[in-house]
């Protein structure tokens, strides 16, 4: 939707292309939008892909553009752009994280995956939406923005598809050593709220050159859908500053 140069929204577990809430319409204002659905989600349901090799149908989808991901997004976003850099033009990582650096928690993590795999599997996708969302992690999201509804077009199989093949713990090894690879600009936005991810995202924006952090004061993991005229008043700017073909500079930069 819009017009103008090219966005590509990627959105979190459990969500699809109609997560992205009010920040998609604000977007679209100036710009061409397409929201995909990533591999195991919505119309995606029946596509088996990993992380790597996710990134690269993403990509084949959106072409050279501005990539936003978040979350399970922004490590499909993240591997597309160290993958084929030349697609993106812009990165904007969303509560993301380049991996979990312990063989022993990432170990850990696919096992905790697996365990969700089978329970959606078991239960279904509407009981495990409800279940996933009454987790402490979207206790700040109101009802409207956490949009269950708009949950609900995946299948067991696909979720469970994504949590086996990307999960974090799939991120094997880590990417962190893998960061100064990125030249394009890089937007790292987090929530002060969710201070696991807002320590990751600081991690992230110190290893990428020339990249920006946003912490966004009130907000959890789900910042763009708690709070997106925030995130618009960090996001808007940005882009406007970083021209396409605009290349990062050495120095860290932080928004307000």
């Amino acid at each position: 939707m819009g017009k103008g140069e090219p966005v590509v929204l990627v959105h979190g577990f459990t969500q699809t292309h109609l997560s992205w809430g009010p920040l998609a319409g604000l977007l679209a204002a100036d710009r061409r939008v397409t929201a995909v659905d990533a591999p195991g989600h919505g119309r995606s349901s029946a596509v088996a892909a990993g992380l790597w090799d996710g990134g690269r149908l993403i990509g084949d989808v959106g072409g050279p553009a501005t990539y936003v991901g978040y979350s399970l997004g922004g490590r499909l976003a993240l591997c597309l752009a160290l993958d084929r850099p030349h697609l993106v033009q812009r990165l904007v990582l969303v509560s993301a994280t380049a991996g979990l650096d312990d063989p022993g928690q990432r170990a850990e993590r696919r096992q905790a995956d697996e365990q969700l795999a089978q329970r959606v599997e078991r239960e279904g996708v509407e009981p495990f939406v409800r279940w996933w969302l009454s987790q402490p992690m979207w206790a700040s999201l109101t009802p409207e923005a956490a949009a269950a509804a708009d949950r609900l077009g995946s299948t067991a199989g696909g979720l469970a598809s994504s949590l086996r093949r990307a999960g974090q713990g799939q991120l094997d090894p880590p990417l962190w050593d893998r960061l100064a690879e990125l030249a394009m600009p890089v937007l790292v936005i987090a929530g002060a709220r969710d201070t696991a991810y807002a320590e990751r995202g600081r991690r992230l924006a110190a290893a990428i050159a020339g990249a920006t952090l946003a912490v966004i004061p009130d907000a959890g993991h789900a910042c763009h859908l708690e709070r997106p005229a925030a995130v618009w008043e960090v996001l808007e700017p940005w882009l406007d500053a970083h021209p396409v073909g605009h290349r990062a500079s050495p120095t860290t930069r932080r928004a307000p």
